[in-house]
């Protein structure tokens, strides 16, 4: 098992989840701005050329949502999906793919404040407005978070590890004190012997220069 990663980036999901099922495995660590995910042959494992790139059981399997959902139908026996029949099914697709609707509002802050290469075409008005927006994603989930521990109510998912993995890249762009239930769900995330091991796995992000980014600062 190999995954192409990028640390603090989405294939830290799969990454998690991975310690979560006790596999630890091979990484293949990539940088963005290096052209190093330009290549043909890293291009022919993920077309678009972003990580996560998971090999696994004779498949290359791309896009974070993917490969949670292979690996949680795959290897049932740790709980962590909902299959076809089960009641909760509905709420963990949703929860799943709704990782991606914040994730695209994260991408898009990402650009506006890290990878632009000349920093004077930053537009504040772009950035209030996916901030806002971001900000607006998580409001969901404190009321959600009210009244049970995880994203599912029955206990602890993938979808936990896909979006748990939002909520640490998401304080780069909005203020969680008005979150109080989302807060404490980090922590709860942070205290799983899984998830302190897939950070020891993770490697040293490399493009967050500053805790939190916010108009007016450089």
């Amino acid at each position: 098992m190999r995954l192409h990663h990028i640390p603090m980036s989405r294939s830290f999901r799969v990454l998690w989840l991975l310690a979560e099922m006790g596999e630890e495995p091979e990484l293949l660590t990539y940088s963005i701005t290096d052209g190093s995910l330009r290549t043909p042959e890293y291009l022919d494992r993920s077309p678009a050329g972003r990580v996560p790139a998971l090999e696994v059981d004779g498949h290359v399997i791309y896009e974070s949502g993917a490969i949670t959902e292979y690996l949680v139908e795959s290897r049932p026996q740790h709980g962590l999906g909902r299959l076809p029949g089960d009641p909760e099914r509905v709420p963990f697709l949703e929860a799943m793919h709704y990782a991606e609707t914040m994730g695209h509002l994260i991408a898009n802050l990402n650009l506006q404040w890290i990878f632009l290469r000349d920093p004077s075409q930053r537009s504040d008005t772009v950035v209030k407005i996916e901030a806002r927006r971001l900000e607006t994603t998580i409001a969901p989930l404190e009321k959600r978070l009210a009244g049970q521990e995880w994203q599912l109510a029955s206990g602890f998912s993938a979808a936990d590890t896909m979006l748990g993995w939002n909520l640490l890249a998401a304080p780069r762009y909005v203020r969680l004190d008005p979150f109080p239930n989302v807060r404490a769900y980090v922590e709860r995330m942070k205290a799983r012997p899984a998830f302190q091991r897939a950070q020891e796995l993770d490697g040293e992000q490399r493009f967050y220069r500053k805790d939190f980014y916010a108009v007016g600062e450089e």
